[in-house]
């Protein structure tokens, strides 16, 4: 298996990496992503020294006595992280944000406080070459299973279409290649979240673009497709504001429909929510199935409380809800109220992105300032690495 991996110092001002002409859909947000990816030129180098990583890193923070609320850097890098998914073995993996990050690698495994490398291999990434069926084009969710699979969602915004993407963890290799039907994701479509049943055989994905719930069969690769419901769609009292500024995408109040989405341990229950939104909603996992009307499904959604704006969120296996708070610099937990209630506040999550629990006793976040990337300023790149995948103690699970 060849290897792409990097040991890199986090330094301000850093030169940032360059991408590749993207497929230009038919939504605002997917044609003002192509826009400002287009202006970078194909091929540009990255500016990291690189070395040989190891495939495993289980200690790469120090354990000590920890609180509730306890955050501490797991690793910093030079570009954005998308979303982060800790799996078995103490492994670490995530995504590279396609509004900012290096064009050589798309996946990657975080082998280091300061390391990384290419997963499962550069020859199965699009890199910055051209795009094909059989290699990682833009992906972003991303999730390890109990069944030692990682599960990403490739978008496809190069190639113009979006697959599933299963891979064995222990040997890197593609187990599942699933792409989804235009009726399923329409052009302009932004598949960007997921979460995993390993124990029913679904995976539950979430299109911020075209507001919608999409539900995939993994044995059989059929889908099925829920949208046009209220819940799905951004709240105009869900004001993103961070720092005290209102934060604009392509010059007008950001505006982003359902997002993070999270199952119940017991895989039989999907939460969800728009990143502007501010209720937590859930519906029975089998009604988001084939088979089932888009008015039963309607019908059977509820609400489980309130949210703030949030990028992402975690469901763990007690039945904790966890929200990242873009406009607090921080990370709430849903109250016995039904009110979302202050865990972490720490300026140092700029754009906290996805959350994502495994097992243990720890919750794993992504930060990426994406909000300063030209999609939100309408100009020059604002971000100053490191970027950070960062990790918060939630205690013992109840």
């Amino acid at each position: 298996m060849q290897n792409f991996s990097c040991s890199t110092p986090a330094v301000a001002g850093a030169a940032r990496p360059t991408f590749p002409r993207v497929h230009a859909a038919g939504t605002p947000l997917t044609r003002s992503l192509a826009r400002v990816l287009r202006v970078a030129a194909l091929g540009a180098a990255v500016a990291l020294s690189c070395a040989h990583a190891q495939s495993t890193a289980p200690s790469m923070v120090k354990s000590t006595a920890h609180k509730l609320g306890d955050l501490e850097v797991v690793a910093e890098l030079p570009f954005r992280p998308g979303n982060v998914a800790p799996a078995a073995g103490g492994r670490l993996f995530a995504t590279v944000h396609p509004l900012g990050g290096p064009a050589a690698a798309q996946l990657i495994e975080i082998t280091g406080p300061q390391r990384y490398r290419a997963w499962p291999s550069t020859d199965l990434q699009r890199g910055t070459g051209q795009s094909s069926d059989d290699r990682i084009d833009s992906p972003l969710g991303i999730q390890a299973d109990h069944r030692g699979r990682l599960w990403v969602i490739d978008m496809g915004l190069q190639l113009g279409k979006t697959r599933l993407w299963g891979f064995d963890i222990s040997s890197g290799r593609v187990l599942h290649r699933i792409e989804l039907p235009a009726e399923i994701a329409p052009k302009g479509s932004f598949v960007q979240d997921l979460a995993v049943d390993e124990v029913d055989g679904w995976v539950y994905l979430a299109d911020i673009a075209n507001p919608g719930l999409i539900a995939v069969n993994i044995a059989s690769g059929e889908a099925r497709r829920f949208s046009g419901h209220a819940s799905l769609q951004a709240d105009p009292e869900a004001r993103m504001v961070i720092g005290g500024k209102a934060i604009q995408f392509q010059g007008a109040p950001a505006k982003v429909g359902v997002n993070p989405i999270t199952l119940s341990a017991d895989r039989k229950t999907v939460f969800f929510g728009a990143m502007n939104g501010l209720r937590w909603y859930a519906v029975p996992a089998n009604l988001l199935r084939s088979g089932v009307s888009d008015t039963q499904t309607a019908a059977a959604i509820r609400s489980v409380g309130e949210k703030p704006v949030s990028d992402g969120a975690a469901t763990t296996p007690d039945g904790r809800h966890f929200f990242t708070n873009l406009n607090a610099s921080g990370i709430d937990v849903l109250g016995p109220q039904g009110r979302p209630q202050p865990f972490v506040r720490d300026a140092r999550l700029d754009w906290p992105d996805s959350l994502h629990y495994f097992d243990g006793e720890w919750l794993y976040v992504s930060v990426n300032q994406l909000y300063k990337t030209p999609a939100f300023t309408g100009g020059e790149d604002e971000g100053r690495p490191p970027y950070r995948v960062m990790r918060t103690w939630i205690g013992a699970m109840k």
